[in-house]
C-alpha cells in the first residue's frame, strides 16, 4: 500500500518542488509562474525556515508542498515581531482532491506549533483555509498590502507554548521583497 509521507524539504527536493509549483500554478500567459520564482528567491534568505518547507511525497514522488516563511509584524506600539506567512501551497494536478493539500498544510502548521510560533497569515481561499482555523486577519487587527482583498486575507493564532502568552499584537504585516513579485 502506498502512503503519503510528509517531511521537511531537503536540498534534493528543489527540482521536484519547482515542478509541482509550475504544474499547480500553470497559466498560458507565463512561462514560469511567479510562485516558482517566489520559492526560489526565498530560499537562503532570513525569511526561510528549513523545518517549515514541507513536502508531501507519494510513491517516492514529491506531489505536494506547503511553505511557511518569516514575515514581520509591525505592531501599533513596540518593536517588530516575527510571524509566519503560509504560501505557496501546491499539489501536483494528478494528485489533487485526494487530501494531499490538507495533509501538507497541517504538517507545516504542526511543525510551526512545535517550534513555538504564534501567528500565521495567508492569502488564499477562505473555504480551504477555514478547516485549519484561519479567519479574517482584520478581526485580529492585521493589515498588509493584501488586506484590501477582504476575506482571502486570513490569520491563524497557533496554540501558545506557555499559558502566560497573550494574544499576538495587532499591526501591519510586512513581507520580504520576493513577495512583491507575486
Amino acid at each position: 500500500m502506498t502512503t503519503l509521507r510528509l517531511r521537511p524539504e531537503d536540498p534534493a527536493d528543489a527540482g521536484p518542488v519547482r515542478r509541482v509549483l509550475a504544474a499547480a500554478f500553470a497559466r498560458p500567459d507565463v512561462a514560469t509562474p511567479p510562485e516558482v520564482t517566489l520559492v526560489d528567491e526565498l530560499r537562503g534568505t532570513a525569511a526561510w525556515v528549513p523545518e517549515l518547507a514541507m513536502v508531501a511525497e507519494y510513491g517516492g514522488e514529491v506531489v505536494g508542498y506547503a511553505l511557511l516563511t518569516r514575515v514581520r509584524l509591525r505592531p501599533e506600539r513596540g518593536s517588530d515581531v516575527s510571524v509566519l506567512a503560509l504560501g505557496p501551497v501546491a499539489v501536483a494536478p494528478h494528485r489533487q482532491r485526494v487530501g494531499h493539500g490538507t495533509a501538507v498544510v497541517q504538517a507545516a502548521l504542526d511543525a510551526s506549533t512545535e517550534l513555538g510560533e504564534r501567528l500565521v497569515v495567508v492569502l488564499g481561499a477562505p473555504a480551504f483555509y477555514r478547516r485549519f482555523g484561519f479567519g479574517p486577519a482584520s478581526e485580529l487587527g492585521l493589515s498588509s498590502p493584501w488586506a484590501g482583498l477582504g476575506e482571502p486575507w486570513q490569520a491563524l493564532v497557533l496554540p501558545p507554548s506557555t499559558s502566560e502568552e497573550g494574544s499576538p499584537p495587532r499591526g501591519e504585516v510586512l513581507f520580504p521583497a520576493p513577495w512583491s513579485k507575486v
